[in-house]
C-alpha cells in the first residue's frame, strides 16, 4: 500500500438475492494493524457464511459498524489506512446524509450523482445503486413521460408494482386467480414500454397519482422483500399513501379453509395450503406448495418461501422470511424481522432479527 494511501472495503455481495448481511464476528477494532489475509469481519446471510479478508497490509480506519448489524452490499466496512494516524474523509452518516429512506447506493455513485445533478429522490428502492448506475443516466432520470393506458379506467383494473421476478410470478398468479384486468406494470428501475412478460412498463412511482386519478385504484406489491424485507414494507406504505386497495390474490390450485382469516395484499401461490382458523396479516405471501397448519398466525409482511412447512400453532412475526424447505415444529414462536435459511429445521423460538442458517437445525 502506497504511503499516502488509503483502501477502501466494502461489505461484499455474498447472495445475489441478499443485498444485505448481518455481522456477526468483528475482530478488529479502529487502529488495529492488519495483514493480508487477515480476518476483518464475519458475514451471515440466510444462506451462507463469508469470511472477510484483507487483500493488504494495514491500519484499520473509519469502522464504524458493530457486531449484529444489517450491512447493505457496497457499504464501505473500514479503510486500510497507510497509518494508524489516517483518518477517514468522512463518517458514513455524514456520507449518507440526505439519501432518501431505503435507498441503497454506494460511494463512488452518490458521489457521481451529487456532481451530474441527479435527484436522489427519484432513484429506485431495492437494487443497489452502483457508479456504472448513474453514469447510464441523465440529469434528469426519472421524470421520464409516461403514459396512462385505457385499461387503467375499467372498473376491475389493477397494477402490479415492481417488474422482477417476483413480479412475473404475481402476473401469473393474477391471471390465474381472474377478476381483475392488469393495466400494467410500474417499476421505478424500468423505462416505459418495457415488457415484464407480455405487460407494459407504465412508468415509475411518478406514475401512481396519475393512475389513481385515471381510475385504477387497486395495486399488487410484486417486490418480494428476499434482500430486504424494508423495501417490500416500504412499497406497501407508498402504495396506501397514494390511496390504492390491496388486493388479497389466491391460486386456485390452492387449498384455503373457510374458518381462516386473510388480510388485505395477501398473496397464496400455487399448491399452498392454509389451514383451519389460521391468521395471516396483510402483505404476507405463502409461496408455492407452502404450508401453513391449523391455527398459526403470520404476521404482516411475513413471506413463506416455496415448500416451507409451517406444524399448527406456529407464530412468525411482522416482515420475517421463512427460506424454502425450512420445517417449523408445533407452536414454535419465531420473531420480527428474522431470517430462516433454506432447509432449516427449527424446533424452539427465535428472537427477533434472529438469522438461522440454510440447513441448520435450531437449537444445535
Amino acid at each position: 500500500m502506497a504511503e499516502t494511501t488509503a483502501q477502501a472495503v466494502r461489505v461484499p455481495l455474498i447472495n445475489p438475492n441478499e443485498t444485505e448481511a448481518r455481522l456477526v464476528s468483528l475482530p478488529v477494532s479502529n487502529g488495529d494493524k492488519i495483514a493480508k489475509g487477515d480476518t476483518l469481519a464475519t458475514l451471515e446471510t440466510t444462506k451462507s457464511t463469508f469470511e472477510l479478508l484483507s487483500d493488504a497490509d494495514g491500519f484499520v480506519a473509519g469502522l464504524q459498524a458493530k457486531q449484529g448489524d444489517m450491512l447493505p452490499a457496497g457499504q464501505v466496512f473500514l479503510y486500510l489506512a497507510p497509518s494508524k494516524e489516517w483518518q477517514a474523509p468522512q463518517k458514513q452518516s455524514e456520507t449518507k446524509s440526505g439519501v432518501p429512506e431505503g435507498l441503497r447506493i454506494t460511494q463512488p455513485a452518490l458521489q457521481l450523482a451529487e456532481k451530474r445533478g441527479i435527484a436522489l429522490a427519484a432513484l429506485p428502492i431495492g437494487p443497489i445503486i452502483t457508479e456504472d448506475y448513474i453514469a447510464k443516466l441523465s440529469p434528469t432520470a426519472g421524470e421520464a413521460s409516461f403514459t396512462i393506458p385505457d385499461a387503467a379506467s375499467l372498473p376491475n383494473s389493477v397494477i402490479v408494482y415492481g417488474g422482477g421476478g417476483h413480479g412475473k410470478a404475481v402476473i401469473d398468479l393474477l391471471r390465474a386467480a381472474g377478476g381483475y384486468t392488469l393495466a400494467g406494470v410500474v417499476d421505478d428501475s424500468r423505462q416505459p414500454g418495457d415488457r415484464v412478460l407480455d405487460a407494459a412498463v407504465i412508468g415509475g412511482e411518478a406514475a401512481l397519482a396519475a393512475l389513481h386519478a385515471a381510475g385504477c385504484t387497486r395495486a399488487l406489491n410484486a417486490v418480494g422483500g428476499i434482500g430486504a424485507m424494508s423495501t417490500r414494507i416500504a412499497v406497501f406504505d407508498r402504495l396506501e399513501a397514494a390511496g390504492f386497495e390491496l388486493p388479497t390474490l389466491i391460486h386456485p390450485s390452492a387449498v384455503v379453509e373457510p374458518s381462516a382469516q386473510l388480510g388485505p395484499g395477501v398473496q397464496v401461490f400455487p399448491h399452498a395450503y392454509i389451514g383451519s382458523d389460521a391468521r395471516i396479516g396483510k402483505g404476507v405471501i405463502v409461496n408455492t406448495g407452502a404450508i401453513v397448519s391449523h391455527d398459526c398466525a403470520l404476521e404482516d409482511y411475513a413471506n413463506l418461501a416455496p415448500g416451507s412447512i409451517l406444524a399448527g400453532n406456529v407464530q412468525i412475526g411482522r416482515g420475517t422470511l421463512i427460506g424454502m424447505g425450512v420445517t417449523i415444529n408445533l407452536n414454535v414462536h419465531i420473531g420480527s424481522m428474522a431470517r430462516i435459511g433454506n432447509g432449516a429445521t427449527v424446533k424452539d423460538a427465535v428472537p427477533d432479527g434472529g438469522v438461522i442458517r440454510a440447513g441448520a437445525i435450531w437449537p444445535s
